[in-house]
C-alpha cells in the first residue's frame, strides 16, 4: 500500500535557522518516522510542483519537560532538510515567512 503525499509530509518547520536556509532553496519539514528520502522526494514534488535535488534526514529526540512535580518526555520527530534544484520555482508557503 503506498503512502500518500500528505501523510508523508505533516508541516513545515518554522524557525530563524530554517527560514535563512530558504535563500538557498532549502526547505525543512517533520515528516513521518517510518518515510524514507526517496518517498520524502515524491511527496514534496507531488505537493509543491518542484523539482528536488537531495534530502537529508535526521531523527530528532524529545525534549525532557517538567511541569511542577512531574516530568516527562516529548514524542521524538524526524525531520527532512528538502534542497530543490536550481531551475525549480520556490515553495509559495514559505515566501511571505521573513
Amino acid at each position: 500500500m503506498s503512502k500518500l503525499a500528505q501523510d508523508i509530509i505533516l508541516k513545515p518547520v518554522v524557525t530563524e535557522e530554517s527560514m535563512m536556509g530558504t535563500a538557498m532553496k532549502k526547505y525543512t519539514f517533520v515528516v513521518a518516522k517510518n518515510a524514507n528520502k526517496i518517498e520524502i522526494a515524491k511527496a514534496v514534488e507531488e505537493l509543491f510542483d518542484v523539482e528536488v535535488e537531495s534530502v537529508n534526514t535526521m531523527n530528532v529526540r524529545g525534549h525532557m519537560r517538567r511541569y511542577g512535580r512531574y516530568e516527562g518526555y516529548k514524542p521524538s520527530w524526524k525531520k527532512a532538510i528538502v534542497t530543490l534544484t536550481e531551475g525549480s520555482k520556490t515553495i509559495e508557503f514559505f515566501d511571505g515567512m521573513f
